[in-house]
Parts: structure tokens; C-alpha cells; sequence
């Protein structure tokens, strides 16, 4: 009898504001992107994943748990994610997993770890709620953390910079981390999640990837500003938040702007091929399931737009990539979830547990080409730049927006993939309209839903005045080390043995040697 296979261990990349349509892997043809295209070939690609809303906290933490934002209270930015709320890293780690992250998750409140052991690195963004939206505001009136056009035109060539300090720290901690569980003996499979800020804006990369493009060359968006007179609602909205209409850039700034954006995915390709060559290199990947994904999307210009908080493509639809032991090379077609992610890790861990309610469909089917996945995803948006839900149904060719106030919008993505047709007041589509609308009321009690998003931004705001005063007690990570107990030290079993790991984090082996 062969013996079962062991349970793989998952390495889990994330991007942060990354559009599937900038990668080569979904048909860019700019972009330098090496590493992600080799991950492509060999991996299984999905053509048609979304996030579950396109913001980067509520993505992250539908992600991790499986379930729509709303579901669990993620509402924004600056939402606290419920201590007890089981997350993939709970599953694994429950079924026997090392679970370990390094990089940006942009957790809220005073748990910083969600069912990690350890994190490695402190947090990009910061852990309270002084980002919470308001939508009792008067329209068009902006808080002073909103988007702008300020990032947009500070993209340039600078050797040090916040952002990709960041992203230099995680690659390194993650590269060591890799490299000391190629040494472990006990033989535990491992859920290490590598979660880079890059491309977010603002774009501020080193000079040698910025001389991998010719700006003259960068291509201009695929769709034109769209007159205010024929834009949706939503995106008018989205303009006047981000300034856009008082400050429009001109035909050269969206260039440099794109341009910067491109050599960020090519800073952050790079740094992804450091992570999977220490895989390769100790040996790991022969037993590891790599899932690369993204948070969310960036407009990049299209329509006149930028950043995300969109269910336009260019915002929702991220790339999703996975390679694996067993797995053959292959593409998926058919629309899926981000809330996917969670029930097909647990899956192919073997790690179903009770107690993790999720409402994403496994995907393993789909990874082996029994059969072409769920066909559908849904996403929410409840932060800054509406003041009632939005909510989205994707399914097969179709897809279905909904706001409250706003018309309703309908695309066909076979026949219009940029977006341009709104099929929703046209009386062909009448049926299928109203179809969406009420299997929409069916899965949101939209009204209620708002009154709960109102009664969190306001004891959220609450809850930040009074933390503004007085003694400051931060919430973000600090990263714990005990140098004390690294390399060889005076204890004499410590560093005995060649190719022995470092403890994690410092601390006391489990052997105490």
C-alpha cells in the first residue's frame, strides 16, 4: 500500500493594489514580471477571481476567514477584526501547522496575530481606528486621510523609500524563515503567509526598475475619461473623494504614473523570485502549495480613475495563481472567490475543522480540472466613498452592481470587458435585472446592513477621540527577538550541530537546546 502523501505545507504571497490585467500572465504585454510568469506556467491560473471587497483591510480579513466582510464586521479600514473569529491560520494551525507571517495584513485592534504564532515583522499601516469612514458627512466633504492626486504625481525614482524599506524587510525575514524550517526535524508542515505593500501607491522604486521601461513606451489607459455627464454615479463620487475633477492629470502624468506603477511590479517580481528561490533552493517546494494573490486592484487611470474602492475590473478582479504538488498546469475560466481561498487550504491541509463556518466554496475540484469551480463571486463595499452598501454578483458572463440610490449597473464581460455598456436600463436586460436585484435581497438585508455600518463608524470615532488623549497605547506589532539566545551563545548544546536552525523569534528551542 503507498503511504498517503504528507499534508503540504502553504507558502502564501500577497500583493497589495494589484490588478490581474498588469500582469503578462493575464495578457499584459509591458510589464516585466519573469518570476510571476514562470509561477504561471507552472501553476494553475485563475482568469476570473475577485477580492471581496476592494478595500484593503476588508479583503484581507474575508480572505483569511472565509466569509463576507459584513459577515464579521469588516467594514473598512479602520474595522477590528473579532478576536474570536476563526481564520485559515486557526484551521491550519489547530489540524498541527507552524503558522507564521511576515508582512502587511492591516489587522485592527489589539490582536495582531488572528491565529499566527509569530509575525515577523511590524505592520505597514496602522492598527487603530483613526481611519474610520463617516457617512453622515455631506456629500463631496473629505476626511484628510482620503486618497488624492498627491501620490499620483510624487511616482518617481528614489533608491530609499518607505514602501519598498517595507517590502525589503519582509522578503528578508521571510527568506530566513524559510531557510531555518528547511532545518526542523519534527517534520510539522507550515502556513507561511509573505504579504508585500508593493505596487501600492505611491510609487517610489529604486532607479534600476524604473530603466527597465521606456515612458515613451508605457501604454495609455484602454478607456478614456468617461464625461461626467455619461459617468455612473459611484465613480463620480470616487472623482470628487480623490480630487480628481479639481486636479485632473495630464496625458504625460498618467504615463509617469503608470510607468512608476510598472516598475513596482517589477520591485516586487523581484522579491517574489527571492522568496520562491529559497523555497526551491532548501528543497521545500517538492511539498509545498504556492498561492499568489492580491488584496485588491488599482484602476490605473481607466476612465479617469485610480486606486480601487470599485467593482470596476481593474479594482476587484486580482490575480490568482496556484502551484502545487499534483497539480498540472492549467487555466480557470469561470469566475471565483476570494472566499475561496480559506476552504480549499483547509481542504487540501485536510484541515476541515468545526467551528470555521465558511461561506466560500473549496476549489480543489477546480485545481485538478474535475471541474470549472463555484462560477460566481460576490463582494461588498461599505467604506468611504458611498453612504449605503454596494454590493456585487459575479456570475458566469455577467455582472451585477447594486447601490442603493444609485441606478443599477449591468455588464456582459464576454462581449464588453471594458465596461463601457451599462445593460441595466435597457428593456432586453429587464428579466435578468430584476433576477440579480432580488437574489441580491435574498443575500443582503441592505437597510439593516447600513444601520450597522452607521452604529460602528460611530463608536469606532468614539472610541479613536478617546484614544487620542491622554497616555498613547499603541496596538501596532512589535516584533519580538532575544538576540540572547541566537547563533552560538556561552549555553554549549546551542549551535552544537551543524546546519542547526534559529529558535523562532528568539525564543528557547522546544528541545531547550
Amino acid at each position: 500500500m503507498t503511504a498517503a502523501p504528507a499534508a503540504p505545507n502553504v507558502l502564501l504571497l500577497m500583493a497589495d493594489q494589484l490588478a490581474a490585467a498588469h500582469l503578462p500572465a493575464y495578457g499584459n504585454t509591458v510589464v516585466r514580471s519573469p518570476n510571476l510568469d514562470a509561477l504561471a506556467r507552472d501553476g494553475v491560473v485563475f482568469e476570473s477571481a475577485y477580492c471581496a471587497s476592494p478595500l484593503c483591510a476588508p479583503s484581507r480579513f474575508a480572505l483569511l476567514t472565509g466569509r463576507r466582510p459584513s459577515a464579521i464586521g469588516a467594514y473598512d479600514n479602520a474595522a477590528e477584526l473579532p478576536a474570536g473569529t476563526p481564520t485559515i491560520a486557526h484551521v491550519l494551525r489547530a489540524a498541527g501547522y507552524e503558522t507564521t507571517l511576515a508582512g502587511k495584513m492591516h489587522f485592527v485592534g489589539p490582536d495582531q496575530l488572528h491565529g499566527f504564532e509569530e509575525r515577523l515583522t511590524t505592520d505597514v499601516y496602522p492598527s487603530g481606528f483613526d481611519w474610520t469612514p463617516d457617512w453622515t458627512l455631506p456629500a463631496g466633504e473629505r476626511l484628510e486621510w482620503y486618497h488624492n492626486t498627491t501620490s499620483l504625481l510624487s511616482a518617481s525614482a528614489r533608491e530609499a523609500a518607505l514602501q519598498t524599506d517595507y517590502d525589503d524587510e519582509v522578503c528578508f525575514r521571510a527568506v530566513q524563515r524559510i531557510r531555518d524550517l528547511s532545518l526542523r526535524e519534527d517534520g510539522a508542515p507550515f502556513f507561511l503567509t509573505v504579504s508585500f505593500t508593493n505596487p501600492h501607491d505611491p510609487w517610489e522604486i529604486r532607479q534600476r526598475y524604473w530603466d527597465l521601461y521606456d515612458e515613451d513606451a508605457i501604454d495609455p489607459p484602454a478607456v478614456a475619461p468617461i464625461p461626467r455627464a455619461e459617468d455612473d454615479p459611484h465613480s463620480l463620487r470616487l472623482r470628487a473623494m480623490i480630487g480628481l475633477d479639481r486636479r485632473p492629470l495630464s496625458d504625460g502624468e498618467v504615463r509617469h504614473a503608470r510607468h512608476g506603477y510598472y516598475a513596482a511590479i517589477s520591485y516586487l517580481d523581484e522579491r517574489i523570485g527571492e522568496v520562491l528561490a529559497a523555497l526551491s533552493d532548501t528543497g521545500l517546494a517538492e511539498n509545498t502549495l504556492v498561492v499568489f494573490t492580491a488584496d485588491h486592484g488599482e484602476l490605473l487611470g481607466e476612465r479617469g480613475l485610480w486606486y480601487k474602492m470599485s467593482f470596476l475590473e481593474g479594482s476587484a478582479r486580482v490575480p490568482l495563481i496556484v502551484r502545487g504538488p499534483r497539480l498540472a498546469a492549467r487555466r480557470v475560466h469561470a469566475p471565483v472567490s476570494q472566499l475561496d481561498l480559506a476552504p480549499t487550504l483547509a481542504d487540501l491541509a485536510g484541515a476541515l475543522a468545526a467551528g470555521a463556518e465558511f461561506e466560500g466554496t473549496s476549489l480543489v475540484a477546480a485545481l485538478t480540472g474535475v471541474s470549472s469551480g463555484p462560477g460566481e463571486a460576490v463582494g461588498e463595499y461599505l467604506a468611504e466613498g458611498v453612504q449605503s452598501p454596494a454590493v456585487m454578483i459575479r456570475r458566469g458572463r455577467h455582472k451585477y452592481i447594486r447601490c442603493e440610490g444609485d441606478p443599477d449597473l449591468l455588464y456582459d464581460l464576454e462581449s464588453d470587458p471594458l465596461e463601457r455598456r451599462n445593460l441595466a436600463g435597457e428593456p432586453a436586460a429587464a428579466g435578468l435585472v430584476a433576477a440579480f436585484r432580488a437574489e441580491s435581497d435574498e443575500r443582503w438585508d441592505l437597510s439593516g446592513l447600513e444601520r450597522r455600518v452607521l452604529e460602528s463608524q460611530r463608536a469606532r470615532r468614539l472610541v479613536a477621540r478617546a484614544l487620542g488623549r491622554g497616555a498613547y497605547a499603541p496596538w501596532d506589532f512589535q516584533p519580538y527577538l532575544d538576540a540572547s539566545l541566537l547563533y552560538v551563545r556561552s549555553d554549549a548544546a546551542r549551535g552544537e550541530r551543524p546546519g542547526r536552525s534559529r529558535p523562532a523569534g528568539g525564543l528557547p528551542p522546544a528541545d531547550g537546546g
